[in-house]
């Protein structure tokens, strides 16, 4: 894809200053420009690049006043990185504009399947799913029976939507993730042997999420497991059955979440965090990567460690995990000194 000047800064509504035929094909760092591609400057910390590279196109800041000449085309913003941001967006977008079902992909004859939408090779849709308007599904994908799939929505290779998974608007899912799969649910026999128990619910994403590549997301015992709009994870990340993550949470990759545990909104959690069971999460909660949570936390809580602990009880007790040694030849040498003191009385 080829853009000119004149037709980005029209998507940024921004000002030219330079060539406005100029054509750009690719997106660089500053850095690293070089003929035909585009980059930007937001943190002008590194203006000196701008007067070296060799990108065709540079997005800047109003703030940005040239203290030499340079050999780019600029773009003239309010917000350089926001800027950048919605430029990237636009081209993901139009790279995803692709549309119709390729000869090796099977689509059941009770599938209903909506307008411009794009079906790779080798992917399988059973019987009575539901594939909205614009979406976009990449080969070798399995959509199970009952899934619907909502407008505008990306599912890369290799995902798989188990049966009654329904998945929102402008979600995007990454490759390798399987939403619906059994939740670990087994029962004690009289023999000793675990039985399993049936997991008969569903997963419910709403709109604008985005999974990350290899996450597994549980079907409910009853009911569903639910991924409120907004919601992003990263790669990696288990949810079991009926967890309920609510709007705009952000988790880092390889966090795990047991069952039936409720998240809260706005909530921020890092990676390699675990969360026990039957918990209840606040809302806008920060959770320190690595901390093992075992309680619920309130709204706006902070917590670290493993158990986590409140983030300024964390701070305060690390002073003296990181003085131990310290603190321990202190105690020694006082045994010491009272044994002396003793023998000598």
């Amino acid at each position: 894809m080829e853009f000119t000047a004149l037709e980005i800064a029209s998507i940024l509504e921004g000002k030219i200053e330079g060539n406005p035929e100029v054509k750009v094909s690719t997106l660089s760092k500053i850095e690293e420009g070089s003929a035909g591609s585009i980059s930007f400057l937001s943190n002008l910390k590194y203006e000196n690049f701008i007067y070296e590279t060799n990108a065709s196109i540079v997005i800047v800041g109003e703030e940005f006043v040239p203290e030499k000449p340079v050999k780019s085309t600029l773009i003239v913003v309010k917000d350089a990185y926001k800027a950048f941001a919605k430029l990237l967006g636009y081209y993901n977008q139009m790279r995803n504009q692709k549309s119709g079902i390729e000869p090796n992909a099977f689509i059941h004859d009770s599938a209903k399947v909506g307008n411009n939408v794009y079906v790779g090779g080798f992917t399988y849709v059973s019987e009575n799913a539901v594939i909205g308007d614009n979406v976009v599904i990449y080969p070798n994908a399995y959509i199970g029976e009952n899934v619907v799939v909502g407008n505008g929505t990306i599912i890369y290779s290799g995902v798989q939507l188990c049966s009654e998974s329904k998945v929102g608007e402008n979600c995007i899912i990454h490759s390798n993730t399987v939403i619906g799969a059994d939740g670990f649910g087994f029962s004690p026999s009289a023999s000793g042997a675990m039985e399993k128990v049936p997991q008969i619910g569903n997963v419910i994403i709403e709109d604008n999420v985005e999974i990350g590549a290899a996450c597994t997301i549980d079907r409910a015992t009853l009911g569903s497991t639910i991924i409120r709009s907004g919601v992003k994870l990263d790669n990696q990340i288990q949810i079991a059955h009926n967890v309920e993550i609510k709007e705009n949470t952000v988790i880092a990759s390889q966090t795990g979440v047991a069952g039936s545990t409720k998240i809260g909104k706005n909530c921020i959690i890092g990676g390699q965090v675990g969360i026990v069971g039957h918990l209840k999460i606040g809302d806008f909660v920060q959770i320190q990567a690595q901390s093992g949570v075992n309680n619920n936390i309130p709204d706006y809580g902070k917590f670290y460690g493993s158990p986590a602990i409140e983030a300024s009880d964390f701070r305060k007790s690390y002073v003296y995990f990181r003085n131990f040694p310290s603190i321990v030849k202190r105690l020694e040498d006082l045994e010491k000194e009272i044994k002396q003191q003793t023998i000598q009385d």
